[in-house]
């Protein structure tokens, strides 16, 4: 019985192992339009978010901030269309992990791990997470929709969902990171992606070019 168990488990891992295609596939159409609305935003904004990079005090302070720019806007853009064709995976995935990085140690981190304020959360009331801004949210949302309650357009106001106190954490920005290294770990996957063609036609070439006489 035990040995009929483990041999139908193995069979299933083979069998499951032939789609694995599709989660990557479902990765890089997930990344793809964050990513490129990410660059086009930094693209629209440019003067503002050159003035963040370039500012050492309430910005990153970065050095040469306007080729970063471009070279965040170009992966970002360029890169988010490279995943969705599949094409060259592995090195923009590299790149846009690194991006990820930057933003979590720049940006997030010191907010903590919640992208959304929820002082109820385990995660906002830890040693490791505290974060004074999202324990004192509920007073701020509370004051908030106190005021709010008193516009005559209230009900259309809520009518697309509740208010949230946005707290930035690194939730998001590593959620993405750990997508990227996926990729960087197995690629675009078989079938679906331009990098597994060209793969095959360069392994075809490189086999005919052996066996030439």
């Amino acid at each position: 019985m035990i040995q009929q168990s483990i041999l139908f488990y193995q069979k299933l891992v083979t069998q499951l192992q032939q789609l694995d295609f599709i989660p990557l596939l479902l990765l890089r159409l997930y990344l793809t339009p964050v990513m490129m609305q990410a660059g086009w935003t930094k693209l629209q904004n440019f003067d503002s978010t050159l003035s963040w990079f370039a500012d050492p005090d309430w910005g990153l302070g970065l050095p040469a901030p306007a080729l970063f720019l471009f070279l965040v806007i170009f992966l970002e853009l360029g890169g988010g269309l490279a995943l969705l064709l599949g094409l060259f995976t592995r090195l923009i995935a590299l790149g846009l992990s690194i991006t990820m990085l930057v933003a979590m140690l720049t940006v997030h981190a010191k907010n903590g791990w919640l992208a959304i304020a929820d002082a109820s959360s385990w995660l906002a009331d830890g040693t490791l997470f505290l974060n004074e801004a999202v324990m004192t949210a509920p007073d701020k949302l509370a004051k908030a929709n106190e005021i709010l309650q008193q516009q005559p357009d209230y009900d259309w106001l809520i009518s697309s969902g509740k208010f949230v106190v946005l707290n930035n954490g690194i939730e998001f920005a590593a959620t993405y990171f750990v997508i990227l290294l996926v990729l960087v770990s197995y690629g675009a996957g078989r079938w679906l992606s331009l990098d597994y063609w060209l793969s095959r036609r360069a392994t075809k070439v490189i086999t005919e070019q052996e066996f030439a006489p």
